[in-house]
């Protein structure tokens, strides 16, 4: 079988399969990307992650290569980003598509994993058929069909992934029941977790719903968290003393909400049903407005210590990785060194080892590690709770002005 797209969905399910006995080509369009995963390398942060493609890559159960082979059954996992009008760019799954249609035969199987829009897997199936008129199709209609087409989001957590690609129950959406048990018949090789089976749509929408609603609720926090500023209260003690409540379960606030997943997922919804999402349009509209507070409040307390650094804790999307897609830290780091061109501005992310190019342009950014930042900074911004961030000593802290987006740093009484 074949995976098609090596990223931080593709390659952790390629290696989950190989881990089972399945044979197994991973197709990526980098080069480079193809080269580290035949030497049993990833080229990403996530835990258990390397392990698990060494061993498969071993054992012969895993290769990769930039040419799509002929497979029983293909998993396309590329990138759905927005459009500038928040539209989804469904190019790499069109392009995919095109590039399988030529290699399959009776009884192949087509699972989309990448987020997208309800009718997507649809369409996909639609340039199936038109590519391949001899086939029988799922989008036609008929019960007997030659390719059987299904949709199968990915529910992991970075960080996390190589646990709950395995423990997490799967929801497999097919074109037809049949090719709901096609699919869930793949994916019984090697999760653990229930697999629920409905329409391709249903599982396009059930997708989208996880994501939107934690945008929502991350607003809420968010807004919580400005209208304590404004009134001088704590909300980190409002949360955690609400919380208390048995129904109420608010959560953290922070610089913003990145990724590829939550920051992008709730746009693809409102561009579908623009009058029907007034709330997800709202959240998405909070969120997106964060990073600019969390700038204002790190150029105000470096007015308060004129000339002294600047250091920003962290650049991934969330702790403990180092995926800066979507990014909120990237964004405030970079809107406060256009804010504040005349002071050093240090950047600590131990996950990278470079700036990333948005960032590099900017002559008064630094890459450095956590000892340095502590040492010549007069102004501490926590912007990602990574682990080797919150174990830093309360003293070491003391001397300078802490913004801490995320309560991690935060002197309780």
């Amino acid at each position: 079988m074949a995976v098609v797209g090596l990223g931080y969905i593709g390659l952790p399910t390629a290696a989950a399969l190989a881990s089972q006995g399945v044979e197994v080509r991973g197709v990526d369009i980098d080069p480079d990307t193809v080269r580290a995963v035949n030497r049993g390398e990833v080229r990403f942060v996530e835990p258990d992650l390397a392990g698990a493609v060494a061993g498969a890559v071993a054992s012969g159960r895993l290769r990769a290569s930039q040419e799509v082979p002929v497979a029983d059954a293909y998993v396309i996992a590329v990138p759905t980003p927005f459009k500038a009008d928040r539209q989804a760019d469904l190019t790499f799954v069109r392009a995919v598509a095109e590039e399988i249609a030529p290699r399959l035969g009776p009884g192949a199987l087509v699972v989309l994993e990448s987020t997208s829009p309800p009718g997507t897997t649809r369409q996909v199936s639609r340039w199936l058929a038109e590519l391949r008129p001899d086939l029988v199709f799922p989008c036609e209609g008929a019960r007997a069909v030659d390719v059987h087409v299904a949709y199968c989001p990915e529910r992991v957590l970075p960080g996390r992934i190589m646990v709950e690609i395995v423990t997490n129950d799967r929801v497999v959406g097919g074109l037809t029941p049949a090719c709901a048990q096609r699919a869930a018949e793949l994916y019984r090789t090697f999760t653990q977790g229930a697999l629920h089976l409905t329409d391709a749509e249903s599982a396009e929408m059930t997708k989208l719903a996880e994501n939107a609603y934690r945008d929502v609720n991350i607003a809420f926090a968010n807004e919580l968290s400005l209208v304590s500023d404004q009134l001088g209260v704590d909300v980190w003690k409002v949360i955690e003393l609400a919380n208390r409540h048995p129904r109420v379960q608010i959560l953290a606030p922070g610089p913003g909400v990145g990724g590829h997943c939550v920051a992008v997922d709730p746009w693809f919804l409102v561009s579908s049903a623009p009058e029907q999402t007034r709330l997800m349009r709202t959240a998405r509209e909070v969120n997106d407005a964060q990073p600019a507070h969390v700038v204002r409040q790190i150029v105000a307390a470096a007015r308060t210590r004129p000339g002294e650094p600047v250091a920003c804790f962290g650049l991934s999307f969330k702790a403990n990785i180092d995926d800066l897609r979507e990014s909120p830290a990237v964004e405030v780091v970079q809107a406060v060194a256009a804010e504040l061109t005349d002071v050093p501005v240090l950047v600590v992310e131990p996950h990278v080892r470079e700036l990333p190019a948005s960032l590099a342009i900017h002559d008064q950014l630094r890459l450095v590690t956590a000892a340095e930042a502590l040492d010549q900074a007069g102004v501490l911004a926590l912007l990602v709770d990574h682990d080797a961030f919150t174990a830093i000593e309360p003293a070491r802290l003391a001397a300078a002005a802490v913004v801490d987006t995320r309560g991690r740093w935060r002197q309780r009484p």
